[in-house]
């Protein structure tokens, strides 16, 4: 229970730190990469909201743990979150936190991935 308190702040605080750093910067971030952006940001809500509910199957939950949130997130949140705010996230502490979740998820549910 602590691990899930953990990381939903810890994911408020990246998505809300950064939502913040931009609506203070004087230059304005692409576009693109502020939409590809929100549009990660709004899947892996999606994914995250699937995972919390009791309702999904073993296997979606596999398939989110093991391939589409990792992918999400390494594809398209991760690049976009770097570019539009590189003096205060990492790649290297981006990947820790994705890590963190997704072991999380992994013992909730009792999945290894291959």
């Amino acid at each position: 229970m602590k691990n899930r308190i953990l990381i939903t702040v810890l994911m408020s605080v990246a998505i809300c730190g950064c939502q913040k750093q931009q609506a203070e910067s004087s230059a304005k971030p692409d576009s693109n990469i502020r939409a590809q952006f929100e549009q990660s940001d709004n899947q892996l809500s999606v994914y995250l909201d699937k995972l919390d509910s009791s309702t999904i199957s073993i296997e979606e939950r596999i398939r989110i743990l093991c391939n589409q949130y990792p992918e999400e997130y390494k594809n398209n949140y991760m690049p976009a979150l770097l570019q539009l705010a590189p003096q205060e996230y990492t790649e290297k502490d981006l990947l820790r936190d994705l890590d963190n979740a997704l072991n999380f998820y992994k013992q909730k549910a009792n999945i290894q991935c291959s």
